[in-house]
């Protein structure tokens, strides 16, 4: 059956269930269960709210990106990569410069639990809240996307598939990694929103023209009056962006 295009964009949009308790969480995507494709629940919800929150996911019939951002050494993220899996997640996230032996431990975690999950590690990058003067303090004398090349190559490397980087950066992997990577874009306004604490963004159109899979987009929509209006209409821009021709998608 031919999907529509409210349905072929919303599966490109990953809400992130970023608020301060399980109640007013579970309100929000009560509203918004059939115009996202995905539930991002990242520190807040989980450390708040643990196998509860990620809960919210199959209780309303959408997948988990549980975002934990992991950066242990290997064993430990290792163990936490099983976990993840037992709890349902589809991605779960790992620091990309956590190094090699984390990234694998991550990987080889992930496919030790494939039969009965389809969890997959996503490397993040740079932050999106980080500019070059940003890396500059941490001693990195590199562009944000520079460094966000260095990374994903190490990670891929290790086996990692799937990615987080900035709409900005979302190119350069595309064009280093191609069509097998799965890109994953934060740092995604719609036009006329407020940025917050990003500074490395771009419209959900333009994320998706620049090569990215999935975008992610909380404050926009949660703090929206109509929050499954504004979905609706991401997802529409989304759906747009893929109809524009881009050579990445199908």
């Amino acid at each position: 059956m031919t999907k529509t295009t409210a349905q072929r964009g919303r599966e490109r949009l990953i809400f992130a269930v970023d608020l301060p308790s399980l109640e007013e969480a579970r309100q929000v995507v009560l509203q918004l269960r059939e115009d996202v494709g995905m539930l991002k629940v990242g520190l807040e919800l989980f450390v708040g709210y643990g196998s509860d929150a990620t809960r919210l996911a199959s209780e309303n019939g959408l997948e988990l990106f549980l975002d934990l951002k992991l950066h242990d050494i290997p064993e430990t993220v290792g163990r936490a990569v099983r976990q993840a899996a037992g709890l349902g997640a589809r991605y779960v996230t790992v620091h990309a410069s956590g190094g090699r032996a984390m990234l694998r431990a991550a990987v080889l975690a992930a496919e030790g639990a494939r039969e009965a999950s389809k969890l997959e590690v996503v490397a993040v990058t740079v932050l999106t809240s980080l500019d070059a003067a940003d890396l500059a303090e941490q001693g990195l004398d590199r562009a944000p996307s520079e460094q966000v090349a260095v990374l994903a190559r190490m990670a891929w490397e290790e086996g990692v598939r799937s990615f987080v980087c900035s709409p900005a950066e979302a190119g350069t992997l595309r064009a280093l990694l191609g069509r097998d990577a799965t890109i994953l874009t934060p740092g995604v306004r719609p036009t006329g929103s407020e940025l917050g604490d990003q500074k490395r963004v771009s419209t959900p159109g333009g994320a998706i023209r620049a090569g990215a899979d999935r975008v992610v987009v909380g404050r926009p929509i949660r703090d929206a009056k109509d929050p499954a209006a504004v979905a609706r209409s991401i997802a529409a821009e989304l759906e747009s962006a893929l109809e524009s021709g881009n050579t990445w998608h199908g």
